[in-house]
């Protein structure tokens, strides 16, 4: 087994209490980490992964677990950073299901309970180093892919995400060879990451859409609906720009136009009618491998699914009601 080096490797240390920003930095440094920096803040953790993308960030929840998992989520969607692929571990002082949830459908690569030790704080990072997970995207995650059946029929893509800690502290490449092939890395993985969070919410929009159209323009009742759409439109069309994808700007900007006249109570058929046939001609930019009939065969077979859920949930609830 190969040895691993980690003092090449740069590494950021979150945590808001200072003795055990201290001991997290310490424990690094006896496992040969000698590039570490160390933050109290969120915002301060931020402006040094955008000023200086680490190769592992170590990030503490408490007192701001939710705060904390919007951050990551962030940097993994690409909203932020230049790198939404470095190696996370996020540690925590309880272990409650709402946290482990939390962590984990933030994207972050590991959840490791205090206190810890040296040793056990090294053998987490030389997984990652070693054995990373391959990455998943979907319409709202962007991280490891945590199934556990993995021999099951799934659309979904994965892919080997851009790994510089690996490149340091394993392969031992200088940190002018890493950047070099980081920066190689980085520009395919970005490309999967556009083009897959592209078609899935292209997708969500089309199924959104739906589900406001089956509601009977009772819009009081989906307007959660109407704002998520808006959104992810939005998200949408930011993705596009200077990309292959820009012709789908035009189409998001109808959409846009569309939800404003169902929020206005403006013709709302017409506003509905514009709103179909914006998100099936943007679902057929991003994704024309298909034909429209084959995308609106998946949407309404999704919708369906989710009606049934909701069904058999308000059917469970009136029995709970009931029994009461």
């Amino acid at each position: 087994m190969t040895r691993l080096s980690y003092d090449g490797a740069e590494t950021v240390v979150f945590d808001p209490v200072a003795a055990n920003r201290t001991s997290t930095r310490t424990a690094l440094y006896n496992l040969g980490f000698r590039r570490i920096e160390a933050v109290a803040t969120l915002d301060a953790l931020s402006e040094s992964i955008k000023r200086r993308p680490p190769d592992l960030a170590v990030c503490e929840t408490q007192g701001m677990i939710t705060e904390l998992c919007a951050t990551i989520q962030a940097l993994r969607q690409g909203a932020t950073g230049y790198n939404p692929f470095i190696v996370i571990i996020v540690t925590a002082w309880e272990h409650s299901q709402r946290l482990v949830s939390q962590v984990l459908n933030s994207g972050a690569d590991d959840l490791l309970l205090r206190p810890f030790s040296t040793a056990v704080l090294g053998q987490r990072i030389a997984v990652h180093a070693e054995r990373r997970k391959r990455f998943v995207i979907t319409s709202d995650y962007v991280g490891p892919d945590r199934r556990r059946d993995s021999d099951r029929p799934s659309s979904v893509e994965l892919f080997d995400p851009p790994n510089s800690l690996r490149m340091k502290v394993k392969d031992r490449l200088t940190s002018e060879a890493a950047s070099q092939l980081l920066d190689q890395e980085l520009k395919a993985a970005r490309e999967i990451l556009t083009r897959e969070k592209l078609r899935r919410d292209a997708f969500q929009i089309c199924v959104l859409w739906r589900l406001v159209q089956h509601s009977g323009l009772k819009i009081d009742n989906f307007g959660s609906d109407l704002c998520k759409l808006g959104d992810v439109t939005r998200g949408v069309a930011r993705r596009c720009v200077g990309t292959e994808f820009e012709p789908a700007v035009a189409w998001c900007d109808s959409i846009l136009a569309a939800l404003e006249g169902l929020q206005l109570g403006v013709d709302r058929n017409a506003s509905m009618h514009l709103l179909g046939y914006a998100a099936l001609n943007l679902n057929q930019v991003v994704a024309p491998e298909k034909t429209q009939g084959d995308h609106l065969t998946s949407v309404d077979a999704t919708v369906a699914i989710i009606k049934a859920r909701t069904q058999t949930a308000d059917t469970s609830n009136e029995k709970q009601a009931v029994a009461i």
